[in-house]
């Protein structure tokens, strides 16, 4: 049974590690408390100097051991910032231990001299708080006692931490277009509110968090559905994936297929497209589209009418195309008759893949491939075995050792992107991008022409998931490392500026934010779902390949702290501050991977589309022209491409072992392809 990447059927798709200040979440306002109002052990109430709040402030006795206890209350367990407001018009500093529900969690905090009595600064603690109430006690250290305290803002609990992974799934009362998802409970601090159910890393439905099953339905019968389950929480914080089950409907009792379609024509033939129409054909049930193919390679899927006009065609080749019908059971009718055309010359400017051969064979995931500067030979990543080659022009392949503390995540995660120090010839660093334990990493090793040693981890806390973990490297014309992220099937992550998912990061070669960057953190533009291809045109502008969802993939034109629109937006859309892709696809014609540029156009590889897209950049403009596609099928997957310098041709790679292809292990290639 063929695995789908994306649901044919209804069901719409609904929609760590941390750094230092970087959070999962935005805390909310204080809820402020008056000292004047809390329990006073060795104090007193007063009212003799200017600029407190409320009633009064607390004037501490001048002994060890004096206190002020507040209760508070919190909606939920966690983390949260207590911020007193205190006035030390002595010369000397008046320390107090910060104690909640008896234990004391921030010793000996100071409280220095402030100008006078009447002046009032601020002090900022996190403290622990359980669920409800509790109480907050500042008691004196020193025998001068405390300061003089007016009040304290205790700020809502910020939920960090992420629900449990759910319980193995499993299926139930399968059909032939439905089925029973159950899975394992997961567990929170404050509660699971939802569970969000994936096919392949795309979305497809969700459940309510008391539920640990649902029922799917609109499915294809006779096919095989790869399920994995996600919890999440009110803050926003996802789960692991849950292991993955694969389910297979039972096949139709509807075994008839649909009549012959009538005569197929072919008209107006152009460079890039052909108008087509065939003669309707009949079922016993109904007739739910119609399949445009070479083969058993579909370029294009009609639902309604008996005719389209093919675009995105490969200029001056031949196509030989047929027609079939489909109905709702998934049967296909007998082939229409084959026409056969050649498109119309291909314009010069720019280019055109002209040849394509083998380089090097024997691969397993080859991911990512960057060129050495001298560009005699490159290096090339193995996702799921970890492993990094040097490979020469002519195809020689040399391993040069593995990446220390990489981890599959069984999907999407591994060995993922690498890329070689502008300064190489004299500081010999390489970068890699790689998933860990804990998350996805940023590290550094030296590679002095044979070797790989001396890891170092130049940034951590990007969150894993099973899919969407980005992965691309690629050094600007600036000199900076621009690393690409994926948003861990934690959507709401892309619009969170002091999250690293989600995003096109921009850092130094020691590991260090790019001092100009938008946000004043690692964060070059966000809105980003699961960003792959990265490449700087002739004018330093930066281009990207996106996976969508389940409606458009896209090509963007990366700036400094715009806003790319994920989850809000897939493909175009018209809300005010999100920045619109440059071309879109249909996820079945692409799911993009690495793109490279060649006389000012992009190449684009595609790993469900088994294609090549060719996106001409219109000039010096912020436009393209239109995409036209190669190589439809002939490869399978191709996962990188990548530009060999001094010279118009591509390394393109293909990924058809991964968990989509199914192929054998060492059976994916890197081809060489000239553009002429």
């Amino acid at each position: 049974m063929k695995i789908n990447r994306l649901l044919p059927y209804g069901l719409a798709a609904a929609l760590a590690l941390p750094l230092a200040g970087l959070s999962q979440g935005t805390a909310l306002a204080a809820t402020d408390y008056q000292a004047e109002d809390a329990t006073v052990v060795q104090g007193t109430v007063a009212t003799n100097h200017t600029g407190y709040t409320g009633t009064g402030f607390v004037d501490y006795t001048n002994v060890k051991g004096s206190y002020v206890e507040f209760t508070v209350s919190a909606a939920s367990a966690g983390t949260t910032a207590v911020t007193f407001r205190y006035a030390n018009g002595t010369a000397t500093d008046r320390p107090m231990d910060i104690s909640v529900n008896g234990t004391v969690v921030s010793p000996a905090v100071s409280f220095p001299a402030t100008a006078d009595w009447n002046t009032w600064a601020t002090k900022t603690v996190d403290v622990p708080l359980t669920a409800g109430s509790g109480k907050i006690r500042a008691t004196a250290t020193t025998a001068g006692g405390g300061p003089n305290l007016d009040r304290i803002g205790v700020a809502a609990v910020t939920d960090s931490q992420a629900p449990s992974r759910p319980g193995q799934p499993a299926c139930s009362d399968i059909g032939e277009d439905g089925l029973t998802l159950a899975w394992g409970a997961s567990t929170d601090n404050v509660g699971v509110t939802a569970y969000d159910l994936y096919e392949h890393g795309n979305k497809i439905g969700e459940a309510p968090g008391s539920a640990t099953s649902k029922v799917l339905t609109g499915l294809t019968p006779g096919t095989t559905y790869n399920l994995t389950v996600i919890a999440r929480d009110a803050a926003g914080n996802t789960s692991p994936a849950s292991p993955v089950v694969d389910c297979t409907t039972k096949p139709s009792s509807d075994t008839t297929p649909p009549t012959r379609p009538g005569t197929l024509s072919a008209t107006d033939v152009t460079a890039n497209s052909a108008a087509l129409s065939w003669g309707a054909s009949t079922d016993d049930r109904a007739v739910i589209g119609y399949d445009v193919r070479s083969d058993t390679t579909v370029y294009k899927s009609v639902t309604t009418g008996t005719s389209t006009t093919l675009t995105g065609l490969a200029c001056n080749s031949p196509y030989s195309l047929n027609v079939v019908a489909r109905d709702a059971a998934g049967n296909v009718s007998q082939p229409s008759n084959t026409v056969t055309f050649t498109t119309k010359a291909c314009a010069t400017d720019g280019g055109v893949p002209s040849s394509v051969s083998t380089l090097s064979s024997g691969w397993t995931i080859p991911w990512g491939i960057f060129w050495m500067p001298d560009g005699k030979s490159a290096l090339v990543t193995e996702r799921d075995d970890f492993r990094v080659w040097k490979v020469t022009k002519d195809g020689t392949k040399t391993q040069v050792g593995t990446v220390p503390n990489a981890v599959t995540t069984n999907g999407e995660g591994g060995l993922l992107g690498v890329a070689v120090d502008p300064k190489w010839e004299t500081n010999h660093y390489v970068y890699f991008m790689h998933t860990a334990s804990e998350g996805n990493r940023v590290v550094r090793m030296t590679y002095d022409g044979t070797a790989l040693s001396d890891y170092k981890v130049l940034l951590q806390g990007i969150k894993k998931n099973r899919y969407h973990n980005g992965g691309r490297l690629a050094f600007g014309p600036d000199g900076y490392l621009y690393v690409s992220t994926g948003e861990a099937q934690t959507p709401d992550l892309a619009q969170d500026k002091n999250s690293l998912n989600g995003k096109i990061l921009r850092m130094t070669t020691d590991g260090k934010p790019a001092p100009d960057n938008p946000f004043g953190n690692y964060v070059y533009s966000l809105g980003h779902r699961n960003p792959q291809g990265l490449a700087f045109d002739r004018n330093g502008r930066l281009w990207e390949a996106e996976f969508g969802n389940s409606s458009k993939d896209e090509l963007n034109l990366i700036k400094p702290g715009a806003n790319y629109g994920w989850p809000t937006c897939e493909g175009t859309c018209s809300t005010a501050g999100m920045t619109n892709p440059k071309a879109t696809w249909n996820v079945s014609d692409a799911s993009p991977s690495g793109i490279a540029i060649v006389r000012n156009v992009v190449y684009m590889a595609s790993l469900r589309g088994e294609r090549l897209w060719r996106i001409p950049i219109n000039g010096d403009n912020e436009s393209v022209g239109t995409p036209t596609a190669y190589y439809v099928g002939t490869y399978g997957r191709l996962r990188t491409v990548t530009k060999v310098p001094g010279a118009d041709q591509l390394w393109l790679s293909t990924t058809n072992c991964d968990n989509n292809g199914g192929a054998a292990d060492g059976s994916d290639k890197i081809f060489r392809v000239t553009i002429s």
